[in-house]
């Protein structure tokens, strides 16, 4: 695992300890005996944290949460439902989720599923769990990773105030029960993949919700068009 020296300074102070308790400490030697065995994990080290990393810890206004990365290699970098610039064609959630951008605020962003400008401005799009398995979806649930996220989650909603959290689909909502709805926005619908969008994620509208209450509380708004050109 990469070391705690890794992680973005302000992110660094506030969630720092998290790395010296023992389950850390087990879910390090899990990610070691994984790689010994000859396993391929995904996304690369370097990229384990890149959603934290993205922005200093003052800078965010919104949280997605997603479940773990995508198991299929050169799809996953460390930012939930997002892949790499040269990926097509794109997973069918994400497919979803920019359908029903397009409905929302009349933005097509079918050219890319790489949300890398969306984390710049201050979107954590943050995975419950930051390693999988290639080839294996879910295979490092219960490790540890989900400890160490609720910790993330737990120091925004108490230190911050004011921040969108976005939460499609059963998983994400349960993680998120603690949220304070008093200082924070939250957004629940279904889950954009093609099991449940139907169920209530279509016509829900989250990222106007979103710039609607950011400009509320006087905050600039999230520009949800990516570049055509994203690298």
């Amino acid at each position: 695992m990469n070391t705690n020296s890794k992680l973005e300074q302000s992110w660094l102070d506030k969630i720092g300890e998290e790395f010296d308790k023992p389950y850390m400490q087990e879910l390090k030697q899990f990610l070691h005996n994984e790689k010994a065995q000859g396993k391929n994990i995904l996304p690369p080290a370097s990229l384990w944290f890149n959603a934290l990393n993205n922005m200093p810890f003052e800078k965010l206004k919104v949280v997605v949460l997603g479940q773990d990365p995508y198991p299929t290699a050169g799809h996953a970098h460390g930012l939930c439902f997002s892949v790499l610039p040269d990926v097509k064609p794109l997973p069918k959630s994400l497919l979803n989720i920019n359908k029903e951008l397009q409905s929302d605020l009349g933005i097509d962003n079918s050219h890319t599923g790489y949300l890398q400008s969306w984390a710049e401005q201050g979107v954590l799009l943050l995975n419950a769990v930051l390693t999988v398995e290639e080839g294996n979806a879910n295979a490092h649930q219960g490790k540890g990773w989900e400890r160490f996220t609720d910790s993330i989650i737990q120091t925004i909603n108490e230190e911050k105030e004011h921040v969108v959290f976005i939460l499609w689909g059963a998983y994400a909502q349960k993680k998120g029960v603690f949220i304070d709805t008093s200082k924070h926005l939250v957004i629940k619908s279904a889950h954009p993949s093609p099991l449940s969008a139907y169920r209530g994620f279509f016509e829900s509208k989250p990222f106007s919700r979103t710039n609607a209450y950011l400009e509320e509380f006087g905050e600039t708004p999230i520009d949800w068009q990516l570049p055509k050109n994203s690298l």
